[in-house]
């Protein structure tokens, strides 16, 4: 029988979550107590934890086996009864959230830092997820912070560690560890939403593709489903065996960080199609041949083309989306007849509304798309969702986007991103442009004035509940959107993001480069913002 143990401890005043969890370096996590304070502020805020079950892994980053060692412990003297753990302790953000809603869990702990760089010099995350498989509410995590100021103490089993790549169950005191295979229950899922068929015959027809899974947690997920289930041929997956550095790689899927696939798929001989997953696989970027899809326009055709989907069609309730993603799904919408909610930056802010019945579909400029099968973002799902639309369509990647432009007009769509910039900088930079908000409308004239700007509100239609400060929104009279706003994913520095839209209506010009139809954009928010100045940087970090 194994011993509980108390251990004394002392605050630390650094672990408010982010929109995604607690994200800091490795160093950070790995000082005395840390992690533990953190977990066990968690089950302190779970009233209702005895004899429950608690889902638990990750996506294989340097850390992620000692911290499974740890929670593991902390589960079995905090009254959890099972946990159930993926083997090697790897598993998907999608996959945890699946499980959960499979199995009935109280929750679950994913282990990421989703698409930041991995490593002993970089960084770890932590997240809880609730049972509709989502992650926790701000209203749960404002609990958890305020508990981690002021624990003393957490408790742990006195035990060695296990076995973790060892499939099967055992037991650490009362708590029933079951060792699992990570990818089965998942890939039986995209079984029953896609056509499974149709996919296997337009690769056996000899189209080419490319996933890069950037040596990631969807790796072994990509190479079951498309390779082993669908018959991709061997290679089509690459990268992908999950390494707890990402083979010393940035696993974000954007055009700088998947460098090496956008090269594929610009050569003349590349693949047809071509995409990309992030660190915990929640993201994903989609490629033709020297075709790049902005995930703007990826939501706006999947919710078009969902009557092509046997796991949606003739049922979609409605689509959300991010308040910074173009209004391109809104276009969708309003044909369709169905309702279209713009929310904050933050995948927990969809829940509510999936959990109603409200949505269906919902996705983020960030590279990320979703559904009502789980309540994450889900980059696999995503693929999946076009090889059977291009199964479907019998067209080529840049065709159906090009045609969809065609019909519902263009929404030209940007967004720069100004890495590790001085914290107390980008303050001052919002902070003037959010003095400047109630006047700009009756400042600015000429041919394209500011008609509306504000600092988003989100009144939550399910519960009622309100999220301010969720980014800076400029209107202009032309329809054209500015939106700028602080990322809280990052743990150096701050990321500032600048998003840039422009509509071109159904017969304008559709087919511009994106930069150069942006470029007047670009100048007015470097004229409003003062961007250079604040930032120090002559351009963007990353441009997607």
């Amino acid at each position: 029988m194994a011993s509980i143990i108390t251990v004394k401890s002392v605050p630390f005043p650094d672990q408010r979550p982010g929109t995604s969890g607690l994200r800091k370096p490795v160093a950070t996590f790995r000082q005395p107590h840390y992690l533990e304070n953190f977990v066990q502020s968690v089950f302190d805020c779970l009233d209702q934890r005895q004899g429950q079950t608690l889902v638990v892994g990750g996506d294989g980053r340097y850390y992620n086996r000692e911290a499974i060692q740890i929670i593991l412990r902390m589960a079995a003297a905090n009254g959890f009864s099972k946990v159930l753990l993926g083997r090697g302790g790897i598993l998907s953000t999608p996959a945890v959230s699946a499980l959960i809603r499979q199995h009935g869990a109280l929750g679950g702990i994913v282990l990421s830092a989703s698409h930041n760089p991995g490593g002993p010099d970089a960084d770890f995350g932590i997240k809880y997820n609730i049972s509709n498989g989502g992650p926790a509410p701000e209203t749960f995590t404002q609990q958890v912070y305020e508990r981690s100021l002021s624990i003393n103490a957490y408790r742990c089993c006195d035990t060695a560690d296990l076995d973790l790549d060892q499939e099967g169950t055992t037991e650490l005191g009362n708590l029933v560890v079951d060792i699992i295979d990570p990818v089965t229950d998942y890939a039986d899922l995209m079984e029953t939403l896609f056509d499974f068929d149709a996919i296997r015959r337009l690769l056996a027809g000899g189209m080419p593709i490319c996933v890069d899974t950037m040596h990631a947690v969807t790796g072994p997920y990509a190479r079951e489903i498309l390779e082993n289930r669908l018959g991709a041929a061997p290679g089509s997956v690459i990268n992908a065996t999950p390494l707890d550095d990402f083979g010393g790689g940035h696993p974000d899927p954007n055009l700088v960080h998947a460098a090496a696939l956008v090269a594929q798929l610009n050569s003349d001989d590349g693949p047809l199609f071509g995409a990309a997953t992030d660190g915990d696989g929640d993201r994903n970027m989609i490629l033709g041949r020297r075709f790049f899809v902005t995930p703007s326009d990826s939501l706006a055709i999947l919710a078009a083309n969902a009557d092509l989907i046997p796991g949606y069609r003739g049922r979609l309730t409605g689509i959300a989306r991010s308040m910074p993603t173009s209004r391109a799904a809104d276009r969708v919408a309003e044909r369709l007849g169905i309702s279209c909610y713009e929310t904050p930056t933050g995948w927990k802010f969809f829940g509510n509304l999936l959990d109603a019945g409200e949505i269906t579909l919902c996705g983020e400029e960030s590279f990320g798309t979703g559904s009502d099968h789980i309540r994450e973002k889900d980059g696999l799902w995503a693929i999946l969702f076009w090889l059977n639309i291009l199964a479907a369509r019998e067209q080529s990647v840049e065709q159906i986007v090009t045609e969809h432009w065609a019909s519902y007009g263009r929404d030209y769509y940007t967004r720069h991103d100004y890495e590790g910039v001085d914290t107390t900088r980008a303050t001052e930079l919002m902070d003037r442009l959010r003095d400047q908000l109630e006047q700009l409308p009756r400042q600015t004239a000429g041919d394209n004035p500011v008609i509306l700007a504000d600092d988003f509100c989100y009144l939550d239609p399910i519960d009622g509940s309100t999220s301010a400060g969720q980014g800076l929104r400029l209107l202009f009279a032309d329809d054209s959107r500015i939106v700028m706003r602080l990322s809280g994913t990052g743990t150096r520095g701050a990321t500032l993001r600048v998003y840039l839209e422009r509509f071109v209506p159904p017969g304008g010009a559709i087919n511009q480069d994106t930069q150069t139809a942006l470029a007047p954009l670009i100048e007015r928010a470097e004229a409003l913002a003062n961007i250079r100045h604040y930032t120090g940087m002559e351009r963007p970090t990353v441009i997607t």
